[in-house]
């Protein structure tokens, strides 16, 4: 009795070790995405993963860096979620809403010069790298007029992320010629 249970032991540890690390595969034979699960806990530190690289893209092209905004970040994070109600990545609301409405209505008021946006299962590096090679995208990322920035996301449940990244440029409100 004792050598069959090493019997089936033996064959029970060959058969786990034939275990393939492959990924799951799709019904399009592709492999699954593996999910990038993002956590409240880590926003901030999503956020200045993206910031500095963001700011080392803008420095290797000449331009100065940006800074984050709370009032950008809300706007991006508005967005995020709704393009997920929505379900489909464009720069509308679906309450008709355009990115200057959105940023207006956070209290920002320097300039909106931009809105990128992606649906992806991607990192925030990743999606910038993809962004990078757009040349609309890279174009807005690089403007040298922006000085601030708003960037966040919306994750579903599945782990697709929608991700809203919004500069603009806080420019001091200038007086009259009357000096009031």
């Amino acid at each position: 009795m004792l050598k069959l249970s090493y019997k089936i032991l033996v064959i029970i540890m060959l058969v786990a070790s034939c275990a393939s690390d492959l990924p799951p595969i799709g019904a399009d034979g592709k492999p699954l995405p593996k999910i990038y699960s993002l956590s409240k806990q880590k926003s901030a530190e999503v956020q200045f993963r993206m910031l500095d690289a963001v700011n080392a893209l803008r420095s290797s092209s000449g331009a100065q860096g940006v800074n984050l905004n709370s009032r950008l970040n809300a706007a991006a994070a508005t967005h995020s979620r709704d393009m997920s109600i929505q379900n489909r990545p464009w720069h509308f609301g679906s309450d008709g809403s355009s990115p200057l409405d959105r940023v207006q209505r956070v209290g920002y008021l320097g300039i909106l010069y931009g809105e990128i946006i992606s649906e992806t299962y991607e990192t925030e590096l990743e999606t910038l790298s993809a962004w990078m090679k757009d040349e609309n995208t890279r174009r807005v990322l690089l403007d040298p007029k922006p000085t601030e920035m708003g960037f966040s996301w919306y994750q579903e449940i599945s782990g697709k992320i929608w991700w809203t990244l919004v500069l603009g440029e806080n420019k001091p409100l200038e007086k009259s010629a009357k000096g009031e």
